[in-house]
This record gives structure tokens, C-alpha cells and sequence, in this order.
């Protein structure tokens, strides 16, 4: 079961955190549920461990005990033969057989349930840890998805603008440059005329006064 709940955190840290939560509705209660599931796995995964040390702590003392028989009866064997019993000492000696052989056959056992309740220590400490992370980072995590997401809204927006915008946008600025041009040709236009009409003014006061000049001299010559 440890493995299990093991495995299930690792694919829920594995998968493609975002793009889930972009198909979920509400994703802030996605990552609450998702911390929710591991806190539920780290919990059966305790669970397993107990069971695995407890199944150790078993084999380990039915070990220790049929290793204790063994020297008792070897013990009780040297005192039947020391006593020159040595038939006692014989079913002594057949008596700690047994319980060397029980012994022996529980080593593998003993030995598998030992690697294997170390082997979920080991996973249950690296959930906790990977529990504490997902803790850590919930918060961080929305408010990057949330950012992701304005991010995109954003980007949507200024897509629906479209080209058509932009064009219709550069066609009026191009009509408002033109009609700038013609606006300072007009006034530009408009100064030579004014330039002319003074220099044509000029002239004709220049011949008023020419004329004025040889009506007067005129007059004083006829005056002589």
C-alpha cells in the first residue's frame, strides 16, 4: 500500500500541473484537492510502514527467541553430559536442531521484512518531504496559474483586434498626413501669392510717383 501511495504522489507531481489546471473550473479548489490526496496517501502510507516494522519487530523476536532455545538446549546438553546423561544430552542436542532449524528458516524472512520496512521509511520520508513542498508551493502555484491566465486573457484580446484594426488605424493616420501636406502646400502657396501681390503693388506705387516726378517737372518748366 506504501508503494502505492508513493506512486500516486509522484504521478500527481509529475503531471502537467497548468495544463490541468487550466481545464479545471475552479482551480484553486484543484490544488486544495490535490494536497488533500497526498496528505491521504502520506496517511496510508504511515499505515503500511507500521504494518511493515511491526511485521519486522514480530519475525525478530520469534528469531531471537528459537535463537535463545538453541543455546538453552545447548546449554541443558553439556550439563546432561557433565552429569554422564548422555542420552538426555542426546534429545537436548535434537531438541536445539529443531529450533536451529525454525531459526534458520526464519532468517530470509527476517532479513526481507527488515529491507523492506527500511525501504518504506525511506518512501514515507520522501512523501513527507514532497507533501511539504506541495504545501509550500500551493499558494505560489495559483498565483502563477492566475498570472498565466491574465497573461493569456491579455493576449487573446489584443489578438481579437484583428489585422483589420491595425489597417483601418494606419489608413486614417496615412489620411491624416496627406491632409497635413496639403494643408502646408496651401500655406506655402499662399505666401508666394502675397509675395507677388506686394512686389505688383510696389510697382505700381514706383509708377505713380515716376509719373507724379515728370508732372511736376513739366509744370515747372512751363512755370519758366
Amino acid at each position: 500500500m506504501a508503494k502505492g501511495a508513493f506512486s500516486r504522489i509522484s504521478d500527481i507531481l509529475k503531471s502537467n500541473i497548468n495544463e490541468m489546471l487550466d481545464r479545471a473550473e475552479e482551480p484553486d479548489k484543484m490544488i486544495r484537492q490535490m494536497v488533500r490526496d497526498m496528505e491521504e496517501a502520506v496517511g496510508k502510507a504511515t499505515a503500511s510502514v507500521g504494518t511493515a516494522v511491526a511485521n519486522h519487530k514480530r519475525l525478530e523476536r520469534q528469531f531471537n527467541d528459537k535463537q535463545s532455545q538453541v543455546a538453552e538446549w545447548q546449554g541443558k546438553a553439556e550439563r546432561a553430559v557433565e552429569a554422564g546423561e548422555d542420552a538426555l544430552a542426546r534429545r537436548a542436542l535434537e531438541r536445539k536442531a529443531v529450533f536451529a532449524k525454525a531459526a534458520e528458516d526464519l532468517a530470509p524472512a527476517l532479513e526481507e521484512s527488515r529491507q523492506t520496512a527500511e525501504q518504506l521509511r525511506e518512501q514515507l520520508r520522501e512523501l513527507k518531504t514532497k507533501l511539504e513542498e506541495a504545501r509550500t508551493r500551493q499558494g505560489t502555484l495559483i498565483a502563477r496559474h492566475q498570472a498565466a491566465q491574465a497573461r493569456k486573457r491579455l493576449a487573446q484580446s489584443i489578438s481579437g483586434l484583428g489585422q483589420d484594426a491595425f489597417s483601418s488605424f494606419e489608413r486614417f493616420e496615412q489620411k491624416v498626413e496627406e491632409s497635413e501636406a496639403e494643408a502646408a502646400a496651401h500655406v506655402e502657396i499662399s505666401g508666394e501669392m502675397e509675395d507677388v501681390e506686394k512686389e505688383i503693388r510696389q510697382l505700381e506705387a514706383d509708377h505713380s510717383v515716376d509719373d507724379e516726378l515728370k508732372a511736376l517737372k513739366d509744370k515747372m518748366k512751363k512755370d519758366k
